[in-house]
């Protein structure tokens, strides 16, 4: 894994909001930010670093997606046909590490990236290791017969800190789920709101 839980956290703090919903996250006890100068009074936020944080909020929420390849989606989200905003959140939900996510397969974005990559997912049979890789509508995705029985999967699918959202369909019992339809903003259960036409609007100045 990339970063350690503690900079996860960090994110969290930095942006003030429990980003995942998680019930350990510091920000439940410490709404400040980290750091000696966290707990400044902080001034009316201008229009630009209102749309910087709803661009940081997004891209942590995916796993803190690099600038580089966030930037791709926005683009690959122009180009499409249809509202650019929901374009993006769209993309971001075909994620493979996302759906892994969302499925109950991994408590985390962070530890459906690693989980990804460690080649413990199937797509419609064949091995995928690569996270940001775009399942389409009725894909299968499956965890590994010799990965269904790792306590990170059984520990997440028994979780109940959320829910398989409407636009997937989960058996953990199979540890197996499929990709119905791509969602629109609304049909996403972000623990926190979240602002695309900022996004949009960052990226568009």
């Amino acid at each position: 894994m990339s970063k350690r839980l503690e900079s996860k956290y960090k994110i969290n703090r930095r942006l003030g909001v429990n980003l995942w919903g998680r019930a350990k996250s510091p920000v439940n006890r410490r709404e400040y930010g980290p750091g000696q100068h966290g707990q400044r009074r902080k001034g009316k936020p201008s229009d630009f670093s209102v749309q910087l944080m709803a661009k940081q909020k997004l891209k942590g929420y995916y796993g803190n997606i690099s600038e580089k390849q966030f930037r791709k989606y926005y683009e690959e989200a122009v180009r499409r046909k249809g509202d650019t905003s929901e374009n993006l959140i769209g993309l971001l939900e075909r994620r493979l590490d996302a759906v892994v996510y969302r499925l109950k397969f991994a408590v985390t974005p962070f530890a459906a990236r690693q989980f990804v990559n460690h080649g413990h997912v199937l797509v419609n049979g064949k091995k995928v290791n690569i996270p940001s890789y775009l399942v389409r509508e009725g894909d299968v995705i499956e965890v590994r017969e010799k990965s269904k029985q790792l306590a990170v999967v059984l520990d997440a699918a028994q979780s109940g800190e959320r829910d398989v959202p409407e636009y997937m369909e989960a058996d953990h019992r199979q540890m197996k789920g499929s990709f119905v339809r791509t969602p629109t903003l609304s049909d996403v259960p972000y623990p926190v709101q979240m602002e695309p036409n900022l996004v949009v609007e960052f990226y568009s100045r």
